[in-house]
């Protein structure tokens, strides 16, 4: 198979990013898909957007144990390029988190799972101490970077926490 992008619901041009009102009210921004396939190195699931002004301040990647038997499933979690100018507007595929080797065994490489499943919080891999922040609405996605090896199905969820920085727009 061909690598490909695949767009949850709520990462889709059509539906609305919501803007907490006032610096330092917290918003959520959720996605979920469901894989139905085997994974790919190089897919790609747009999982949700957050907006303009966004400071991701948390979040966790939610799954089902996708890849049983003999782990191979490698996936990291970002952002995609937004168009903007500001220092976090560029991709950064495992800007959130790079996971590594997914496994579904509880407590297991970063695993927060206490069951069958996956529960990794995000660890802003290249933030180098900063919360990332974006001047442009942004899509936060899912890269796999090696193809499953057994099991492929399940749903993936991504919950991203976030509050507006007025002053990051200002300008705009």
């Amino acid at each position: 198979m061909v690598a490909e992008t695949l767009t949850s619901t709520r990462a889709s041009n059509t539906f609305p990013t919501f803007a907490p009102f006032g610096n330092g009210a917290v918003g959520v921004a959720y996605g979920e898909y469901n894989i139905a396939a085997a994974v790919e190195d190089g897919d790609i699931f747009e999982m949700c957007k957050v907006p303009a002004g966004a400071v991701i301040v948390g979040g966790f990647f939610y799954g089902a144990d996708i890849d049983t038997g003999t782990e191979a499933l490698d996936m990291d979690i970002g952002w995609a390029a937004n168009g903007g100018s500001g220092t976090w507007d560029a991709a950064d595929p495992d800007g959130l988190g790079n996971l590594g080797t997914l496994t579904g065994d509880a407590f297991a490489a970063g695993n927060l799972s206490i069951a069958a499943g996956l529960l990794y919080p995000f660890n802003f891999t290249t933030a180098a101490g900063r919360l990332p922040r974006f001047t442009k609405e942004t899509t936060i996605q899912i890269e796999a970077n090696t193809a499953s090896n057994a099991g492929h199905t399940g749903y993936v969820t991504m919950v991203v926490f976030y509050t507006i920085d007025t002053s990051i727009i200002a300008g705009l």
